[in-house]
């Protein structure tokens, strides 16, 4: 499975299911049917989309549309939500942060308390990165079978965060507040933007 396929499959599960569950399951039982080794490629596939995500700028965004809730389990959750809402919108929030204010579920949660959230609606979707191991131990028999066919070409599964780029620390004397980046700035996150930018088409242009 190449790069295109991999994203092929995420979007698929999107346009053909409603909610994560749903699209858990659709490919669960889509990459049972398919040869092994595209199993393998497909964990490959996102466990690099990971990478240019896992960074102390997006996890400052992702505390920040979680109201400062978002410790290091949740910004692992976190990634694969986002990779999940497509190549288009994974990209452009890859390149910025701040660009999490065009995508539409990210929006949705705009103004409103986290008390308010459904469960559906946690930008989480832990799932997504079990869900190639899970099948591939249904077709082997055997526990945690995939590992041994990721470590052969000397890839090394990411197992929690490891938050590149510029670290984030929280401001002292107030223990509850977001972190921030290394200096006295905010660290990049969306609170006016959520509220103020308008919406982009997925062509990127602004809707009117």
């Amino acid at each position: 499975m190449d790069i295109e396929g991999f994203w092929l499959f995420l979007e698929r599960s999107a346009r053909e299911t409603t909610g994560l569950e749903q699209r858990s399951r659709w490919l669960e039982y889509r990459l049972g049917r398919i040869p092994r080794p595209h199993i393998v490629d497909f964990q490959v596939h996102l466990d690099a989309a990971r990478r240019p995500i896992d960074t102390y700028a997006m996890w400052g965004a992702a505390n920040q549309i979680m109201d400062g809730l978002c410790s290091g389990d949740a910004f692992w959750y976190f990634q694969p939500w986002l990779i999940g809402q497509g190549r288009h919108r994974y990209q452009h929030a890859a390149g910025n942060p701040d660009n999490l204010a065009d995508v539409p579920a990210v929006r949705a949660l705009a103004g409103r308390r986290t008390g308010e959230w459904a469960n559906a609606e946690w930008p989480s979707w832990e799932d997504l990165a079990y869900i190639a191991g899970r099948v591939y131990d249904q077709i082997t028999g055997q526990e945690d079978s995939i590992d041994e066919e990721l470590a052969a070409p000397g890839h090394h599964r990411p197992y929690g965060p490891a938050r590149h780029g510029l670290e984030l620390r929280q401001p002292r004397g107030d223990p509850t507040a977001p972190p921030t980046t290394g200096s006295s700035i905010p660290s990049p996150a969306i609170p006016q933007s959520l509220i103020s930018r308008p919406p982009r088409s997925p062509d990127g242009y602004k809707q009117t």
